[in-house]
């Protein structure tokens, strides 16, 4: 008798917890449902360049301020990255303004700067208006002191300004906030940290205001995969969780971007490499921790002469009931940001 009632438990045990992981799976309906809310098979075409056509362009992230748009975007000349800011009055002219994150002399940071700003608002089809948090804007950044590109020990920085828009150095960090060199790293980012994206979390998933994804690379892992941080006060940042929210265990994932659609999260991010060329992606969640990855086309992939090479690094938004999908695009003219839309916008 003892013998079946311990059988029973047991069993009631393995219900419970399959019920636990099944109820963080997002059911393939709704995640066709996020497709077809989010796809834009539409190719607009390059958006910008920067001025100086010799340099390269990177990863934008695109805000509002009243009644203009603003992209920041980062420029690579040979030596590393620093950051940029344009501005735009319909999301599809854009000018350059400005540089905003320049190198220095003798920092932890000196010949890396590559800027992405934080608490933008992740409404699906809202403002895309940026918070400010204690009377500043934030922005993390990629930082490192080698030259090159994304060379050396890259880290996460913090940077911070009482203006939002206007074209002037923002202030930087002494040190850097996320290090392979922690003592607290994982496995999968104990080599190289790239791009972060912070968010303003007012449901406490985490039980942390503040959540950080980024992606970082091990030397257990040859490979990228997006991570999280958590923070109570945007300064002061821990580890969340003991392995990556979206990995491959091969190629590169990475760039991501959360908004809020309904009850849901979408994070749209970038692979490589586990398939030929570069892409575009997305993965779905509730609780902003358990992702459940789209097994479906991509949302962007190489297919016209500007973009044969990789057509990665996303910036999605809907704006006036048309979805705006910016994005790294590198071939015939180099590495530019372009654009594909929900509907034909080209007559």
């Amino acid at each position: 008798m003892k013998n079946i009632v311990l059988v029973l438990c047991l069993i009631l045990v393995a219900c419970k917890t399959s019920k636990s992981n099944v109820a963080f799976e997002v059911p393939q309906p709704i995640m066709e449902e996020v497709y077809e809310e989010v796809k834009t098979p539409f190719k607009y075409g390059i958006v910008f360049q920067h001025p100086d056509t010799t340099k390269m362009v990177d990863s934008p992230t695109i805000f509002r301020e009243k009644d203009t748009w603003y992209m920041t975007y980062i420029v690579f000349d040979g030596k590393g990255y620093e950051t940029w800011l344009a501005e735009s009055p319909d999301l599809l002219t854009w000018e350059s303004r400005g540089k905003i994150l320049s190198f220095t002399e003798g920092t932890w940071d000196a010949n890396q700067k590559a800027g992405y700003p934080a608490l933008v608002n992740t409404e699906w089809g809202g403002d895309y208006s940026v918070e400010k948090y204690r009377d500043n804007y934030w922005m993390s950044y990629l930082g490192g002191n080698t030259a090159g590109y994304e060379a050396g020990t890259l880290k996460v920085g913090l940077a911070n300004s009482s203006t939002l828009t206007e074209v002037r150095e923002w202030n930087t960090t002494n040190q850097p906030l996320l290090s392979p060199e922690d003592r607290d790293v994982r496995w999968f980012e104990n080599q190289t940290i790239y791009k972060s994206h912070v968010i303003r979390d007012r449901e406490l998933h985490t039980g942390f205001p503040f959540v950080m994804y980024y992606n970082a690379k091990g030397d257990t892992a040859d490979y990228e995969s997006i991570g999280m941080a958590v923070s109570e006060d945007m300064k002061t940042w821990k580890r969340f969780g003991e392995n990556p929210v979206i990995t491959k265990y091969k190629g590169i994932c990475g760039d991501a971007q959360i908004v809020k659609y309904k009850d849901l999260y979408i994070m749209f991010y970038f692979g490589a490499f586990w398939k030929p060329g570069a892409f575009e992606r997305f993965a779905v969640s509730y609780d902003l921790v358990n992702w459940t990855d789209w097994n479906g086309p991509d949302l962007i992939a190489p297919s016209e002469e500007y973009d044969k090479q990789y057509a990665h690094k996303p910036w999605v938004i809907k704006w006036n009931s048309v979805v705006y999908h910016f994005y790294n695009a590198v071939g015939e003219k180099g590495r530019v940001i372009a654009l594909a839309t929900s509907v034909e916008l080209r007559k």
